[in-house]
């Protein structure tokens, strides 16, 4: 099942990204479930949320690991949606 986690950060929470940006992106990597993933950007280029495609079994499954994703549990992100996804192209 494909999960599109569509998360924004809270205001002024750049800093808490950087920090945490090492941990996030070893935590994509070793957990094996994720498609696609990258920051979403403002008109500046800025990091401002993130956009992760989930291969997981359910979507309990894309709630826990969306539970332990580093910038969740930094405190990073103002809201968090999870989106069954239906890959076309």
């Amino acid at each position: 099942m494909l999960i599109a986690l569509i998360a924004r950060d809270k205001p002024a929470a750049l800093q808490t990204r950087l920090d945490t940006r090492d941990a996030h992106v070893e935590y994509l990597k070793e957990t094996g479930v994720v498609s696609q993933a990258g920051p979403l950007l403002d008109d500046a280029g800025q990091m401002i949320g993130s956009l992760v495609i989930l291969d997981v079994a359910d979507m309990q499954a894309a709630q826990d690991w969306a539970a332990g994703d580093p910038y969740a549990t930094a405190g990073l992100f103002a809201n968090v949606e999870l989106i069954p996804w239906k890959k076309v192209i």
